[in-house]
């Protein structure tokens, strides 16, 4: 097989690194020039790769999302930022913190603003058939079929799917043969990638096709038969030299992640509680007490973190009523007041979960605790329902911005939760709670047809 079958290109990172320490050293000369002198910038270019190594910055496969990209730049400037000011104290750099802060400003944005420009660029230059890889699968099933359609619709990945091998051919589109002429094709044709899929294959099959790929310089990638499994997380572990698949492994284990996320709730519900519930709290006492009797707060015992059971805060909005714990609110129901109906359309009534979170009992951003009975009921009836509780409730969560908020009507509507949730869990990043949150913001503008 020739070397030269690649047609992906090795100049795309170098290009974004390059452009990227001209942007950084022509700002900084055109605002400091003779202020700074050479081992400054020195130190500032190698903090920049540095940092830029550590937060895999530059490591933008085909396959990366938005939030991850976002996640990275975030994490790039702030702990450049960090390092810049601390340098500039440790020299005693004489220029104004304010001006430091404008410089830096300025080249973040123009650095933001050519990774937008190069990754639309990129992605245009894909769809229109450059910076390509070739792709063949092995096997065909459901998981196959999938991976097909992802290929050939998303084009802007840059994938080309040639076609696939299979014993047992159901489908005459973009059928190559049989699984022991694939070798020969794919020497001859340059595949970049091999897909195989776990279920057609025997394992000395696969390791077959393994050796082949290596010998050839071709990517190999394998297809579980997963479909039932909702966890996406697979970890590869070693126990000594023995290979062990752990079945998720969560952002929340990361000491930092935790850390970040705790910070962000307590400063979150704080200002909530200062600037909004301060002055909110009495005005509800006085209008809920005027239409029914009963304590302004209603609380309940929910499902937390591990199983832990804790009370659940709300403004009352129902009447005082015996099936409170066991009976679940539906559309038109009797025991909603007036003044219910409204801050149950608007949320309202769940403010008070902000001090929840200063208690440490939920997040700004989660799962949404359910009560009880309905933990009892769920856990027997629906696969992987406690996984939701490896991580806090959350005031809003994924789920609720898609619609699956409020009543269950079907077994449907929770396993969508579920899904949903378990989603969340494995795939968080600071900006997807970010994006809950403007999403639950700009949901209280509109009807939901939930939201009662």
């Amino acid at each position: 097989m020739s070397l030269q079958k690649k047609r992906y290109s090795k100049f795309i990172r170098p290009i974004s690194v390059l452009v990227h320490l001209v942007i950084l050293n022509g700002v900084l000369y055109y605002f400091f020039r003779d202020k700074f002198e050479l081992y400054h910038v020195a130190y500032i270019n190698v903090g920049w790769l540095l940092i830029s190594y550590y937060t895999k910055f530059y490591s933008l496969h085909r396959l990366l999302k938005a939030p991850k990209v976002i996640t990275r730049f975030l994490s790039q400037i702030i702990i450049f930022t960090l390092a810049y000011f601390a340098y500039i104290n440790i020299f005693r750099i004489n220029i104004s913190i304010l001006f430091h802060v404008k410089v830096l400003s300025i080249i973040y944005l123009a650095i933001a603003l050519f990774r937008v420009s190069f990754l639309y660029a990129l992605k245009k230059y894909r769809i229109g058939g450059g910076n390509y890889r070739k792709v063949v699968v092995i096997g065909e099933n459901e998981n196959v079929k999938s991976i097909i359609k992802f290929l050939n619709d998303r084009s802007e990945y840059g994938y080309r799917f040639i076609g696939y091998f299979s014993n047992t051919c159901s489908n005459q589109d973009n059928f190559l043969g049989k699984i022991d002429e694939a070798f020969e094709f794919i020497s001859n044709e340059g595949i970049h990638e091999l897909y195989c899929s776990t279920t057609e294959l025997s394992q000395q099959q696969i390791k077959e096709f393994i050796d082949f790929a290596d010998n050839n310089l071709i990517i190999f990638k394998l297809i579980p038969d997963v479909k039932d499994v909702f966890s996406k997380e697979m970890v590869l572990e070693y126990f000594d030299y023995t290979p062990v698949l752990s079945l998720r492994k969560l952002p929340f284990d990361k000491p930092i992640v935790k850390y970040f996320k705790r910070g962000f709730d307590i400063v979150f519900a704080l200002f909530i509680i200062i600037f909004l519930l301060s002055w909110l709290i009495p005005v509800m006492f006085v209008i809920i007490k005027l239409e029914s009797k009963g304590p302004l707060f209603f609380k309940q015992e929910r499902d937390g973190l591990g199983g832990h059971v804790f009370y659940c805060y709300k403004f009352r909005s129902m009447r005082i009523n015996q099936e409170a714990n066991t009976m679940q609110v539906c559309k038109d129901d009797k025991r909603i007041t007036k003044v219910g109906k409204f801050i149950r359309r608007t949320s309202i009534d769940e403010l008070p979960q902000f001090f929840n979170v200063l208690l440490d009992d939920m997040s700004v951003v989660g799962p949404r605790p359910h009560m009880l009975v309905h933990t009892k009921k769920y856990a027997k009836e629906i696969d992987k329902y406690m996984v939701r509780h490896f991580v806090k409730p959350g005031i809003t969560g994924l789920a609720q911005v898609r619609g699956y908020r409020g009543e269950i009507k079907n077994k449907i509507d929770m396993e969508n939760r579920i899904r949903l949730d378990i989603y969340y869990i494995e795939n968080w990043s600071f900006f997807l709670d970010l994006k809950i949150i403007f999403q639950t913001i700009l949901n209280l503008f509109r009807t939901e047809e939930k939201a009662y």
